[in-house]
């Protein structure tokens, strides 16, 4: 493909499969240099695992001269590109080089992508200010030193509930048999059981099946095999006697591991087993080699109890021409209107109490009461 430049600086897009080792050594070295990109979400093979599993991945891949200075992995939709992994990537966005900022603009001025939009992108990324619409908070625990270095880091909620979650894991011994508890292991069938569980509490919420794409059933499966030194899925699972409490499914690279899809059995939700399994996470952290653990966008309740620490990430679109971005401005400006008008009708007790209900069903999505 002809490739779309600016002086000094040109743009390919190229297919995943046809990248060369050039390539692929940049894309190493420019997330190494830089700790902005240390989540798994920038790691080629998380690229790589979505692409086998059926869903097509483009790199565009910057560079002056020989030297690559950035890669940005992405889905094509006609003439709109969507970072990898959408919609379930949790962090977005170019690996740069630092100091140089991606040529965005250049993206979204040739014949093939005329927008591109993000619903994660990692904060602070050079040249996207003008394209941010939005942003909101990506929690995260630092877990260094495990179980005791979080909670000296943690707040008063934070410790409470993992003090809690201590004394009904003590309860669920008594009442159904001995906690155990898997850090890690690479058990399909333990895999599928949290998609059978993840599907039903979407199904009971109301929520989009984000599952019922078979190619994300796929991917996960992928992921569970995936077992470098540096990336790899992560099925953690805690049991009393034979009853399946809690489980979640995360990605690791290296310290960090990003929590992806919690899940818990509704009929022990009495002892609170999302917190319950994120306390053995937390225990376990040193010996599997994570220091932090991302929790993903959100302003849940127990994400804001648990956490230690956030950053943010970004909503917006990157689009070609004036025209564009004004007609996207008055969209969201005609929405955002609408909303407010709500809140003034005699209509706001009834959406006061529909927005609690989401908030319930959006703390239910994430596994934890």
């Amino acid at each position: 493909m002809a490739p779309v430049s600016r002086p000094g600086v040109q743009l390919r897009l190229v297919g995943l499969d046809a990248l060369g080792s050039a390539e692929l050594a940049a894309w190493h070295e420019l997330r190494a240099a830089d700790a902005r990109y240390d989540s798994p979400y920038f790691h080629p093979a998380f690229a790589a695992a979505v692409h086998a599993s059926g869903r097509p991945v483009t790199v565009a891949v910057a560079s002056e001269g020989e030297r690559i200075t950035g890669i940005f992995a992405l889905h094509r939709d006609g003439a709109v590109a969507r970072p990898v992994g959408w919609p379930g990537a949790d962090f977005q966005g170019p690996i740069s080089a630092p100091g140089t900022p991606f040529p965005v603009r250049s993206l979204v001025s040739g014949a093939s992508v005329r927008t591109l939009e993000f619903d994660h992108l990692a904060d602070g990324l050079p040249g996207f200010e003008p394209w941010v619409e939005s942003r909101r908070p990506s929690p995260f625990l630092d877990v260094s030193g495990g179980l005791d270095g979080y909670l000296g880091r943690a707040s008063r909620s934070g410790k409470d509930n993992m003090g809690q979650a201590r004394r009904r894991a003590r309860k669920a011994e008594r009442t159904l048999g001995p906690v155990t508890f898997e850090a890690d292991t690479v058990d399909p069938a333990a895999l599928d059981e949290l998609i059978g569980l993840k599907r039903a509490q979407y199904a009971a919420t109301g929520a989009r099946d984000y599952f019922a794409d078979p190619t994300r059933r796929d991917l996960l499966h992928r992921l569970l095999h995936s077992r470098s030194s540096d990336f790899g899925g992560v099925l953690s699972v805690v049991r009393a006697g034979p009853e399946l409490l809690a489980a979640h499914f995360g990605l690791r690279s290296e310290g960090v591991l990003h929590w992806w899809f919690p899940v818990y059995d509704p009929a022990h939700s009495a002892l609170s087993p999302g917190w319950i399994l994120l306390r053995e996470l937390v225990t376990a952290a040193p010996g599997l080699g994570i220091t932090r653990i991302d929790l993903g966008r959100g302003e849940d309740e127990y994400k804001r109890r648990a956490k230690t620490g956030e950053t943010y990430v970004c909503q917006g679109a990157v689009l070609r021409g004036p025209v564009a971005r004004a007609v996207r401005r008055v969209r969201n400006n005609a929405v955002g209107t609408a909303r407010n008008t709500l809140r003034d009708t005699r209509w706001a007790p009834a959406l006061r109490r529909a927005r609690r209900a989401m908030e319930t069903v959006r703390r239910s999505e994430d596994g934890l009461r």
